[in-house]
């Protein structure tokens, strides 16, 4: 028996080895480069939050419901979400119960069927099976079995993303990202590049899993509240944010964020003391700055405390039978919601276009060519009136401003964020680097434009008068070439 034991177990170890080299091969995928901002979400939970050792049931939905009462029930819900909120996504709790009881499973689905035959996006996340498990999966074996159910049914639904689990705080970032690798070689049905990853701890920090080649084809799930930390000013929690992104905003999903919504509470109010307002409003903003997608917590259902809803929930639910309906608690909470994921809100004038002329040639910041490319160029015209020489200036705090082209929506950018003198101002994407926020430095009726990265100027190099000379970034000094002055258009 002992030889053919070792037999055995050489095949064994064979077959691992090959499982092994097919799952890097899997997961080593060239990385992800995700359409996050397409993510304008809201989680539906269960009343009393999603960790149980039942099937869960979000709030609204009975489990006495059919297939059709639940499907019924979720597209009225999802009506209100979009015509209120334009949401196009909607998070589900799901743990090993939910799938397992097969008659509530297949009712529950209607919820998720609703979702994706409108075309929104649906992000199944798995909830640990009880409070008390400790931020651990409790049964492997019924994980994995979950989530074969699952993947199997959904994996060629591209609407369908999967989230492997909620917040794993239960384990060090080690083992998590082993969990997390084991989740994607196992269950090969979900295409890498809709399973969302969750941060280390409470899905709160992302730079491990960023920094983790094996998760370069995967998003990434991002929690950030303000009761996780000590109170900040807005400064800080947009540092603090961008800071736990790492360097992968642009593969991030804030699949939980959220602040009361029954108290009163002016998110619009850019001066406010309230920690809550700080938080929302500096969360909204490194969203809206790195073009990432959310789903706010919640929609409906949580934790009710002694008020029977959840302070945070977003929507009031009213109605009964399959004829439910939603109202917002707080418009300008929605209002903010609604600009993390780029939208004008606050029903006031926009920020309006400047004309931005230098001193010594009366000319204005031009993009080339022109066009809405990254890395077009930027230099001094004569002044047509045409959108690429107008421009939007946006706070990016601490005094400092984000420079958008009105043609392109794109920011003016010191080329490679170079701290070289004659670095070539251009055209970029707009992100959080210091290499796109400029200082407006007064010098009598005119003012330098002082990159922060660098401490230089944009500069008309030679003070050239003519037309399409490229700007460039020089150490600041009383030249009038680096003097500018901005007029509305």
């Amino acid at each position: 028996m002992k030889p053919i034991m070792a037999l055995r177990r050489s095949l064994i170890a064979l077959v691992v080895t090959a499982v092994a080299a097919a799952a890097s091969l899997v997961v080593s995928a060239l990385p992800a480069h995700a359409a996050t901002s397409q993510f304008r979400g809201m989680n539906w939970a269960v009343l009393g939050d999603n960790f149980s050792t039942g099937t869960l049931v979000p709030q609204g939905l009975s489990q006495s419901d059919s297939n059709a009462t639940v499907r019924a029930k979720a597209d009225a819900l999802y009506d209100d979400m979009a015509s209120t909120m334009g949401v196009n996504t909607v998070r589900l709790p799901i743990n090993t119960h939910t799938v397992a009881n097969s008659t509530w499973w297949n009712a529950y689905r209607g919820a998720i069927d609703a979702a994706t035959a409108r075309g929104f996006k649906v992000i199944l996340a798995y909830w640990e099976d009880g409070a008390a498990s400790g931020g651990r999966i409790t049964n492997l074996a019924a994980w994995n079995t979950m989530w074969s159910s699952v993947t199997n049914t959904y994996g060629s639904n591209g609407n369908v993303y999967f989230e492997p689990m909620n917040e794993p705080h239960g384990y060090s970032s080690a083992e998590w990202r082993d969990v997390a690798a084991d989740w994607l070689a196992y269950h090969y049905s979900a295409p890498a590049n809709r399973v969302l990853i969750g941060g280390t701890g409470y899905s709160q920090d992302l730079r491990d899993v960023c920094n983790d080649s094996r998760f370069n084809s995967t998003l990434l799930s991002f929690h950030h509240y303000a009761f996780f930390y000590g109170a900040m000013t807005y400064d800080a929690f947009r540092s603090h944010i961008q800071t736990r992104l790492g360097n992968c905003a642009s593969r991030a999903v804030a699949t939980e964020f959220g602040a009361p919504m029954s108290t009163g509470l002016n998110y619009g109010d850019a001066n406010s003391t309230d920690n809550f307002v700080r938080h929302i409003r500096a969360m909204a903003q490194v969203m809206r700055d790195n073009q990432m997608g959310g789903t706010y917590w919640p929609a409906i259902g949580g934790k009710p405390g002694d008020i029977g809803y959840d302070w945070y929930s977003m929507y009031a639910l009213s109605g009964s039978g399959t004829d439910l309906n939603l109202t917002v608690r707080n418009t300008s909470g929605a209002d903010r919601i609604r600009y993390a994921w780029g939208d004008t809100v606050g029903g006031g004038p926009t920020s309006p276009f400047y004309r931005l002329t230098v001193r010594h040639s009366g000319k204005a910041m031009d993009v080339q060519q022109p066009n809405t490319d990254n890395g077009a160029r930027v230099g001094q015209y004569a002044y047509n009136g045409n959108a690429w020489q107008q421009w939007q200036f946006q706070d990016a705090g601490s005094g400092y401003w984000r420079i958008i082209s009105r043609h392109s929506g794109r920011c003016l950018d010191v080329a490679s964020a170079s701290t070289a003198d004659g670095a070539e101002l251009i055209q970029y994407t707009c992100g959080t680097g210091t290499n796109q926020q400029f200082q407006m430095v007064a010098n009598g009726s005119y003012f330098q434009l002082r990159a922060r990265h660098s401490g230089k100027c944009v500069d008309v190099p030679s003070a050239s008068t003519a037309d399409g000379v490229i700007l460039k970034q020089y150490p600041c000094n009383t030249g009038t070439n680096q003097q500018w002055s901005r007029a509305t258009v």
